[in-house]
């Protein structure tokens, strides 16, 4: 009996595990074929400091998104360690998600703040996002966790 009931303790606490994680999935900026970030190679943005478009060949399903890569290089970089390279807010403008809306990018529209990839709908916007990086981003991490379930 009480072997039983640990088995009933244990197999709760991983349901409930499993839904906790189900429920911190977050949506991703991706197009009808389910490609993030248009195409373009994360890594590139790290390390060439510029939007490179990735090739099919080079292609890597992560979680619930395709991501392409300019060289066979990069994929295995990113399948290293691919929270490293993920883009804030799953790929949305970052600046759209500070004002509490979930809104595409431009790859062109980027940058890097303590480690992380930050995307913007425009290079105008961009320009706006520049102005203070640090409380926009205050404001989109602590809207995140209701524009990114939308």
């Amino acid at each position: 009996m009480k072997t039983l009931l640990q088995s009933i303790l244990v197999l709760g606490l991983v349901f409930n595990s499993l839904s906790l994680l189900a429920q911190n999935n977050y949506n991703v900026n991706v197009d009808k074929k389910n490609l993030a970030v248009q195409g373009y190679d994360l890594v590139a943005y790290f390390e060439d400091h510029k939007p490179l478009k990735g090739l099919e060949e080079f292609s890597f399903k992560y979680e619930s998104a395709t991501y392409h890569f300019a060289s066979k290089a990069h994929l295995n970089t990113f399948k290293k360690n691919p929270e490293k390279y993920l883009p804030e807010y799953g790929g949305f403008c970052a600046y759209g998600v500070s004002r509490g809306y979930a809104v595409g990018i431009d790859p062109d529209a980027w940058s890097i703040v303590d480690g992380k990839l930050y995307l913007n709908y425009s290079l105008k916007v961009q320009k706006t996002w520049s102005e203070d990086k640090p409380g926009y981003i205050k404001k989109a991490d602590q809207n995140w966790p209701t524009v990114g379930k939308n």
